[in-house]
């Protein structure tokens, strides 16, 4: 599996390279958008209860895009961070995201391509569930690289525009990696208690919508769907994601965004240190601020 991995991984980056060599900066599209939100709460005497409350949350989002002839190369990168504090509670993080893709196909004819994508998802720092009873140690359920997915693949891509594409592979790789021994000795994330890192062999399924669904409202969402050929073929890890982007004006945006994720191999760990099993999660984030896209 490990040479599998590392004959993809060439193989990305041998056709990346060849298609810098012939780029040409006319066929390039490139841009992203930087934005910082803020909330606050704030009661005195407030007769109806309630915890003061302040948080913030940035985003960065970057794509450059090569079209020349038959040649498509995709590469985008999205961070995210974000930090709340509620009534005497310390500092938390509410949101933590690093995402990178490059995707390059090759036209095969009408709105197909065959094409080689490679992924790659992690956060910036340590992630806690937060004991709600005094004397219990918060327990800690991740870190930087701890885990960190990535998946190598070929198949064939449907771009019948620019809005939509399908992208489905029957062969891809996934690799995950907890770099944090104290989360490897537990065995989470679906590795075998004191390891590092797992691959795994099986198809995958891609779907990306970027679509103005009216004046000054942008609608993003990817769907990303994974099953394993050789443990427990036929359940599907399911990532899917939502934004909801609205103008106001040139700088102030209103956004919605969410997650949802089941993966058969992550439990859910609550704040007494209890194994759930798998769950379903799902985050939701609302939130008005400053944006600039370039």
């Amino acid at each position: 599996m490990k040479k599998f991995g590392i004959s993809l991984l060439i193989a990305v980056v041998g056709l990346a390279a060849m298609a810098q060599e012939k780029q040409d900066t006319s066929y390039w599209k490139k841009g992203g958008m930087v934005s910082i939100s803020f909330s606050q709460t704030s009661l005195t005497n407030w007769s109806g209860g309630g915890d003061n409350a302040v948080s913030t949350n940035g985003q960065l989002n970057l794509f450059a895009n090569y079209n020349k002839g038959k040649n498509s190369w995709e590469n985008k990168m999205n961070l995210e961070y974000g930090l709340v504090k509620q009534g005497d509670e310390g500092v938390r993080k509410s949101i933590d995201k690093i995402e990178y893709s490059t995707k390059y196909g090759y036209k095969n004819g009408g709105h197909w391509y065959y094409t080689v994508l490679f992924d790659f998802k992690t956060q910036f720092a340590k992630g806690y569930n937060y004991s709600s009873e005094d004397g219990l140690d918060d327990v800690k359920i991740s870190n930087f690289l701890a885990p960190a997915y990535m998946n190598l693949s070929v198949g064939m891509d449907y771009k019948p525009s620019d809005v939509f594409s399908a992208y489905i592979s029957p062969v891809t790789g996934k690799m995950t990696v907890v770099n944090d021994d104290d989360l490897s000795d537990k065995g989470a994330f679906g590795l075998d208690p004191g390891d590092n890192f797992r691959s795994e062999f099986g198809a995958l399924s891609k779907m990306s919508l970027n679509k103005d669904v009216m004046e000054n409202v942008n609608l993003k969402s990817t769907l990303d769907l994974f099953t394993n050929y050789s443990e427990s073929f036929g359940n599907i890890d399911v990532t899917w994601e939502v934004m909801l982007n609205m103008k106001i004006n040139s700088f102030l945006t209103a956004t919605v965004n969410t997650s949802l994720v089941y993966d058969d191999d992550v439990d859910y760990i609550d704040e007494n240190n209890i194994n759930k099993g798998p769950r379903i999660q799902f985050k939701e984030i609302i939130g008005v601020g400053l944006a600039y896209k370039f």
